[in-house]
Parts: C-alpha cells; structure tokens; sequence
C-alpha cells in the first residue's frame, strides 16, 4: 500500500463533522484517503465532496475543498490518498 500527499486541512467544522482542505493533487469521490496529524491517524473513503458550497465529484491541484469526515482532523494535519 502506497500513500501520497495531496494536501493538507486547513479548517475544521464540528457541525457536519467537515474537513476543509488545500488541495496539492487530484481528489475524487471514492478515493480512499488517510489523515495524519499529531493528535489524527484514520483513513476514510471520500463520500461526498464540496468546492463552495457546491458539491462536486473531482477537484484539482489548488482546490480548497471540503469533505464529510467521521472523525476529529486539525489544522495543518497531512492528507494522503492511499493507492493499491
């Protein structure tokens, strides 16, 4: 299994539980991502995906995007898509 860096969270909302996110690669719904952090360490299956407020099904490198979470991230945690 291989990890690679697509970017990092840069905010985080309680209420949905919602990780905001700068981009530095290609994310799509379905990919499988992992957050690390500090205080973080889970992988989650990206199920739904927003650029302002917007859903969408891709983002781009430099996209600010936000995404659905389980879990608890924090700003500055490492994002990385994981790759079979």
């Amino acid at each position: 299994m291989q990890e690679q860096m697509i970017g990092k969270v840069s905010d985080f909302f309680a209420r949905p539980v919602v990780a905001a996110m700068e981009l530095t690669a290609a994310l799509k719904v379905g990919d499988k991502i992992h957050f690390k952090g500090q205080h973080t360490d889970f992988e989650t299956i990206v199920g739904s995906m927003q650029i302002n407020n917007i859903n969408v099904s891709e983002a781009k490198q430099g996209d600010s995007v936000g995404i659905k979470i389980s879990q608890r991230v924090r700003k500055g945690d490492s994002v990385y898509k994981i790759i079979d």
